[in-house]
Order: structure tokens, then sequence, then C-alpha cells
């Protein structure tokens, strides 16, 4: 009974072991892949495919399909940009005409063949014009443009290439001229502001502080009491019950917010005012020029 045991437990051990072995080793061949997943151009003219090994086979199993053409993809990005940035926005994720990144004809193209002949036609009827002068090579350069960027986007290894440029698109000049007029009676570039650019390293998030800024702390604040007396000071408790202040002689006082009315100071009211006055060339020159205070 105990020999049965043994070899029973044996057996097992051994199962588990050739188990851990069949599945370490194809997980040690992905972990050795270049992170990024990307193949480097080829060297044997445009189209070539990189290794056709393991490379290829990871990009299978992340669902990355064919590696883009990076030599194409470099020649098709002037193109893109001097005839489709305009619409489709400068990394084709959209502006006045639809994401191609999320472009189902644009996801199951392989080699322009799709991308291509909507480019010679053009969609009238949706506002979009034939580009009837563009050769061959060159829509095969802006398909390969359009692939890469849905690779930045979909392969966590090439984020560094797309999320966390130290530059953004934007008048530097512009930038400091829209700041100076809507911005300087609150905010200094050289006081607040200063080093803004090292804070925010990433533009996106930047911009994104620009468009929709964080709300203020609760800090000073003014209360009106039943009797009419105004007193100022650091509010310490302000929700729907209760009120609570040190006053400018660092006295603390207490209210029932139904007794009182309070008045905070709307830092945020010149960033509310300047919100549908904003264009996209106003934040893209804008968080280019706070992106430069470092």
């Amino acid at each position: 009974m105990k020999l049965s045991k043994s070899i029973g437990l044996n057996i097992e051990c051994v199962s588990m072991a050739c188990l851990y072995v069949a599945l370490a080793a194809p997980l040690r061949a992905v972990a050795q892949e270049p992170s990024s997943g990307m193949q480097p151009a080829p060297a044997a003219g445009r189209g070539a495919q990189g290794n056709g090994g393991r490379g290829n086979s990871t990009r299978e199993f992340l669902g990355l399909g064919p590696a883009p053409d990076a030599a194409a993809a470099k020649l098709g990005e002037p193109l893109y940009k001097e005839n489709c940035a305009g619409c489709h926005g400068e990394n084709a994720r959209g502006a006045q005409g639809p994401n191609l990144v999320r472009s189902p004809l644009v996801l199951h193209d392989e080699k322009g063949e799709g991308i291509g002949a909507v480019v010679k036609s053009g969609r009238p009827q949706e506002g979009m014009p034939a580009f009837t002068s563009l050769s061959e090579t060159q829509i095969y350069d802006i398909a390969e443009y359009v692939h890469l960027q849905i690779e930045l986007a979909a392969n966590r290894g090439t984020y560094s290439q797309t999320y966390r440029k130290t530059e953004i698109a934007g008048d530097l000049q512009k930038g400091n001229a829209f700041f100076a007029a809507n911005c300087t009676s609150c905010h200094s570039a050289t006081g607040d502001l200063a080093k803004i650019g090292t804070k925010y390293a990433q533009p996106s998030s930047l911009m994104g502080r620009i468009a929709w800024p964080s709300s203020p702390q609760l800090n000073q604040g003014t209360v009106t009491t039943a009797s009419g007396e105004k007193i100022s000071g650091r509010l310490v408790t302000f929700d729907d019950f209760v009120v609570a202040m040190r006053d400018g002689d660092g006295v603390y006082r207490e209210w029932p917010r139904s007794q009182v009315q309070v008045d905070l100071p709307d830092k945020l009211a010149g960033h509310r005012a300047l919100l549908p006055r904003y264009t996209d060339a106003d934040l893209h020159n804008l968080t280019r020029y706070l992106g430069s205070l470092k």
C-alpha cells in the first residue's frame, strides 16, 4: 500500500514537472523577444518582412498582425500629413474625419489595397475628395504610416514613441503670445508656472490640465452670518451641515451650514471663459509654450 502511494506520488510529480517544462519553454522564448514587437526596417527593399521566426509567432500571439514597413511609413508620414491629417488628425486618430486607427477597412488592409481604393476614388458623399495624383507607391507609403499608428496604439512596448513625446506640435511664439494675452492676469511664467514643462513631461497631460484644470483646494472664503456680519478667513470645514473657519486673527469659528452664506473665490472663472474660445491650434500652441518652461 505504501509502495503504490509512493509510485503514484512520483508519477504525479514527474507529470507536473513535464507540464512545467512544456509551459516554461515558450514563455521564455516570448520573454526574450524585443519589448516593442516591432521588426527592424527591412534591408532588402520596401515591403520585405522581418525574420519570419519567433518574432512573427509572438506578434500573432499578441494579435498585432504583420509588422508595419518602417521604411515606407517614414516616407508616408509627410504624404499623410499633407493630404490626410487635416481631416483624420495628425496621428490618424480622427478630427473632422473618422478615426483611422479604429477603422475596419484599415484594420483589414494589408498592403494598401483597401486604403488605396478609397484614396483613389474618394467618398464624395461623405466629403472626402479623390486623390488621383497619388501614385501606387505613395499610397502604399501612406497606408504603412497609418498601420504604424495602429501599432503604436496597440503595442504596449511602443508607448514611449506615442505617449511620452517630449514635444508637441504647435508654434512656440504663438503660444507665448496667447499666454500673454489671456493668462498673465492670474499666472506667471516665472512664478506659479515656472518649470511646469518639467512637472508635466508628457504633453498630453499638460494639455489636459490646460483644457480641464482641477478644482482648487478649499482655502479662503467669506461667511455672511444671519445678522449680516462678514467674516473672512481660511475654511477648515465646508460641507452640507457645517462651516468652520479660522478668521484673520486665527480664531476658530463654526456655524450650521443652513444659517450662513458662504462665498468662495472662483479661481477657475478665467479658464471657463476660455473654453468656448480655444481652437485646436490655440491648445497646441499654448501647450508647446508651457512645455518649454523648464
